[in-house]
């Protein structure tokens, strides 16, 4: 199995900084894509960032200059890094992960159980 461990959320101030961590693990060929999202209540679940085995990375325009997504592909690791909290940014945060677990087999979606950050004065 691939199990997806998230740490660092958090109760944060308006402008305030919180470090979102995501570590992979368990039994797999590769891992493509990894991310994170953001469920607020009431509301789906939407894409925060992603980043590719290369480093090419992808944010949500809410997002863009206040946050870093970055990974450590040796470790299996994204990271999230969130400068400038809003009061909108409240949400769980889902780590995320496309993985192949075999050479051969297909590329699957894989989910952290999140992580709540709040931010609020």
């Amino acid at each position: 199995q691939v199990q997806l461990v998230e740490s660092g959320g958090g109760l944060v101030q308006p402008g305030g900084s919180l470090r979102l961590s995501c570590a992979a693990s368990g039994s797999f060929f590769r891992i493509d894509v990894m991310g994170w999202y953001r469920q607020a209540p009431g509301k789906g679940r939407n894409l925060v960032a992603d980043i590719t085995t290369d480093g090419r990375t992808n944010y949500v325009d809410s997002v863009k200059g206040r946050f870093t997504v970055s990974r450590d592909n040796g470790k299996n690791t994204v990271d999230l890094q969130m400068n400038s909290l809003k009061p909108e940014d409240t949400a769980v945060y889902f780590c995320n992960a496309r993985v192949q677990r075999w050479s051969w087999g297909a590329i699957n979606n894989y989910w952290g159980q999140g992580t709540q950050v709040t931010v609020s004065s």
